[in-house]
């Protein structure tokens, strides 16, 4: 398994960095990749090696098609084709639909949908010369399942990913590639911080979840154990929906 690497989008903290660490213990080598957290990329894969696993740190912007070509594509010309892709970088830019600016919705568009198809696109068919095994996990959101007051253009993306990956599966099947998604509610991390307590009332486990409840479920979707599994989305969200 040692020699197999995930690309983790969005590893520089929170949620992303929790799915690096789980996957790096169950002995993957880990792509640890930042858009514009390189110092906190760094301190993700120090705590990689510092637990006795192997990593390295990519950094590109996955909303620029060429960006991203160009450095994955040097990349498994240097270290192979990934075993698995983990999608997890996104943002947002919350605010009621009347107000919404053009850039707030063009932005979250730009990053996480088309994010989607730039960084798949190129490692997908060296994924399939493999001729081996290989997992895609895709984050998506409570958002794009049930959607969210001031979040129309968040939700638009999380839902249309859900559909990109669903298709997605169906394609890669016969490859032994397996497509899921995993859907978190509210996780306690730096994004969410300012999300009132009252919000637990909402969730009927009365509680936000953990980075570690999600990468869990990610690195089950990444194991051999889930090979026949695909075409999936798995929330973790208390309860919610």
């Amino acid at each position: 398994m040692s020699s197999k690497t995930i690309l983790v989008t969005g590893a520089s903290k929170g949620i992303g960095r929790a799915i690096a660490l789980r996957l790096a213990r169950d002995g993957y080598e880990i792509a640890v990749h930042f858009g514009s957290d390189q110092d906190g990329a760094n301190e993700t894969l120090a705590q990689i090696e510092a637990a006795g696993a192997k990593g390295r740190v990519i950094g590109f912007d996955i909303s620029n098609r060429d960006q991203c070509a160009e450095i994955l594509q040097s990349d498994m010309k240097s270290h192979g084709a990934y075993y698995g892709v983990v999608l997890n970088a996104g943002i947002t830019r919350d605010g009621a639909f009347p107000a919404l600016l053009d850039e707030d919705w063009d932005s979250v568009v730009n990053v996480n949908l088309n994010g989607f198809y730039n960084v798949l696109k190129p490692v997908t068919m060296p994924m399939i010369r493999r001729r081996s095994a290989g997992r895609i996990v895709v984050m998506t959101s409570v958002s794009g399942i049930a959607g969210n007051r001031g979040q129309t253009n968040y939700s638009a993306t999380k839902a249309g990913i859900i559909g990109a990956a669903k298709s997605l599966a169906i394609e890669l099947a016969k490859r032994k590639i397996t497509v899921n998604c995993v859907a978190p509610g509210v996780i306690e991390t730096q994004m969410t911080s300012e999300i009132p307590e009252f919000v637990k009332d909402q969730i009927p486990m009365q509680r936000f979840g953990q980075v570690e409840e999600v990468a869990g479920v990610v690195a089950f979707l990444c194991s051999s154990e889930a090979s026949y599994i695909t075409r999936q989305v798995i929330s973790v969200n208390g309860g919610m929906v």
